[in-house]
């Protein structure tokens, strides 16, 4: 069904993603063609919006009635990424943009109002995914959750709008949220709010002299950080890369396209389509690049990769540079402009992206060439995990054992199975090796014990599988 294949509109509570970068222009000097049509429609306008200040019941501010009919001229597109822009939600831009703001650290999402939701879970908001580092992250929420309400109050009336605000707020307080994981796991998670600043780049050295590139997102800064850590890989010899953009929900188009020019010598790296002439253009490689082409490359993807990084993924598949393990990417192949409008702007898509193969993978997203990801839970697994949350069994271990041994946590794990849970023993590890990790102010860059679409990767280049261009 159409309606179920819609994707969500994202607006993100951390960071607004532009893919050209931010246009200003003075709307009083904004040139466009009309027609009689769309003078006589105009006319309408002008009378129905006049009658109703003049005869409605109540008395209506000018300004929400302005606003209302902005926002039904966008929703009238039926397109999730564009939308009216109020003087508050430019302001949230523009805090968002300088990388510091008060909040928990989600990428969130929720159906734009009016879109019909098939899906019982749409009346709930969604997380993309959670910045590495920050409060929600270090709480455990993940990827896939959704927020079911917000301080004991149901979000399924609220508009993704009125979520960020109520997420966002002063650095120290609290904010209570209810997490929805699966179909029937449920529990509250008290998330004490941070200046948020944006992470872009980690890097490690893997053993076998294989370079670890996690990239989180795409930022002005960050093919800048990429180069320090492509030079940091040569400072310590390495001879392989795996690069990850697992839940990066993308950025900017010109830092994304910065990047991938440092792996390919020739070709276009990302074309963007557009019935506007000036918004045509072809990203080129140049001939010069920072990593060998006779480096294998192995890109790490799963669902919560998108736009941006779905960029780079698809730039490195379709030219045979790079080996894609995981999951099937979220597929956002459209380009957004933000443009100020008097007090507030608007967001609007003006173009399509295509890969190097001319694919628009909007809607559908990349499939990996080796598909990786953890089983599903069996329902009794499932009712396990989620007495495990909601008593906090493995937080409450954590905080009473902050240097468990393997002795100690193969008891913990023994009185668990006693008590009636039926996880096995390396989900259970897991879980407890992420509860240590968020408990750290600089967790690991990567946990080769129990990530295994990085152990395939690894695996994959060690047995010759990845070779080099």
């Amino acid at each position: 069904m159409k309606n179920k294949e819609r994707f969500f509109w994202i607006i993100l509570s951390a960071f607004l993603i532009v893919f050209s970068g931010v246009t200003f222009f003075a709307p009083g000097l904004w040139a466009y063609q009309s027609n009689s049509e769309t003078k006589d429609y105009l006319s309408r306008f002008e009378y129905l919006f006049n009658f109703l200040i003049e005869n409605y019941v109540d008395e209506v501010p000018v300004e929400v009635l302005y606003e209302g009919a902005l926002k039904g001229l966008f929703e009238s597109l039926d397109d999730d990424y564009s939308y009216y822009l109020t003087a508050d939600d430019m302001q949230d831009m523009n805090d968002t943009t300088t990388g510091r703001f008060g909040g928990v650290g989600l990428y969130i999402s929720k159906p734009a109002p009016g879109t019909a939701q098939e899906d019982p879970l749409d009346r709930f908001v969604q997380v993309v995914s959670p910045i590495e580092d920050t409060p929600a992250y270090r709480a455990g929420v993940h990827a896939g959750d959704y927020i079911t309400m917000i301080e004991g109050n149901s979000v399924v009336d609220l508009t993704i709008d009125d979520v960020v605000d109520q997420l966002r707020g002063a650095p120290g307080t609290d904010v209570i949220v209810t997490i929805l994981r699966g179909k029937s796991i449920e529990f509250d998670i008290t998330l004490t709010r941070a200046i948020i600043e944006i992470p872009t780049v980690k890097e490690a050295m893997l053993p076998g002299n294989i370079g670890y590139l996690r990239i989180i997102q795409f930022t002005p800064f960050t093919d800048d950080r990429v180069k320090e850590a492509i030079k940091y890989f040569e400072d310590n010899g390495y001879r392989s890369l795996i690069i990850d953009v697992r839940g990066n929900p993308g950025g900017l188009l010109d830092s994304v396209a910065a990047i991938g020019d440092f792996f390919l010598s020739s070709g276009p790296i990302v074309t963007t389509k557009s019935r506007i002439k000036n918004e045509n253009e072809v990203f080129m490689s140049t001939r010069s690049v920072l990593v060998p082409e006779d480096m294998p490359i192995a890109v790490l993807i799963d669902k919560g990769s998108a736009s941006a990084s779905e960029i780079l993924a698809g730039a490195l598949k379709d030219t045979g540079r790079g080996t894609l393990i995981g999951e099937t990417t979220f597929g956002k192949g459209s380009v957004q402009k933000v443009m100020s409008f008097y007090d507030g702007g608007l967001k609007l898509t003006i173009a399509r992206y295509y890969t190097p193969a001319d694919i628009n993978i909007d809607k559908i997203g990349i499939d990996p060439d080796r598909e990786v990801k953890e089983r599903e839970l069996s329902d009794e697994e499932t009712e396990s995990l989620g007495r495990i949350l909601k008593e906090n069994l493995i937080s409450d271990f954590v905080k009473t054992h902050s240097n468990a041994d393997e002795t100690t946590r193969n008891s913990f794990i023994r009185e668990l199975k006693q008590d009636g849970i039926v996880l096995e023993d390396r989900i259970i590890e897991k879980l407890i090796r992420n509860e240590y990790n968020r408990s750290l102010d600089i967790p690991p860059v990567y946990d080769l014990d129990y990530d295994i679409i990085l152990q395939e990767a690894v695996r994959m280049i060690n047995t010759g599988e990845i070779k080099g261009k």
